[in-house]
């Protein structure tokens, strides 16, 4: 599975990856973005796990199970762009403002958010199809949750 996965996420395969394989690419970025700033902790651990539970209606374990494989692709994958597409072909337009703010509410879950991390949204936004208005009104919306 990760080979194939590897090979379209590389650019040697342009097939566009299945739906099981775009919930890895979630999976993925959302491990990449918590990487990024360098200090990968388990409450951002923890935190991937929850998303990816509440998204995907998973159980504990099962979510911690895609997560694992997704620490491993992205450990492996060259590029978010590739992530990104994988999301973007498997989720409507109109869903990808809840993906972005699953994205925001990670970013924002240990309370400061980094530069390296600004950036990755920044980067990521507009790759998903969300302009940096919907991405700031889903940065609100995710800081209105988390503090009320």
């Amino acid at each position: 599975m990760f080979e194939a996965l590897l090979k379209a996420l590389t650019g040697e395969d342009e097939t566009p990856l299945p739906e099981p394989d775009a919930r890895l690419a979630l999976a993925a970025l959302l491990v990449r973005l918590a990487r990024t700033d360098g200090h990968y902790e388990a409450s951002e651990i923890a935190r991937i796990d929850v998303i990816l539970g509440r998204r995907y209606a998973l159980s504990d374990a099962d979510a911690a199970k895609l997560r694992a494989e997704a620490e491993t692709l992205e450990s492996e994958a060259p590029d978010t762009v590739r992530f990104t597409r994988a999301i973007k072909d498997h989720t409507a337009h109109e869903h990808r403002d809840s993906v972005i703010e699953d994205i925001w509410e990670l970013a924002l879950a240990d309370g400061s958010r980094s530069d390296d991390e600004d950036s990755l949204i920044r980067l990521v936004a507009p790759l998903l199809g969300i302009n940096d208005r919907d991405s700031a009104l889903a940065r609100q919306r995710v800081i209105e949750r988390l503090n009320g």
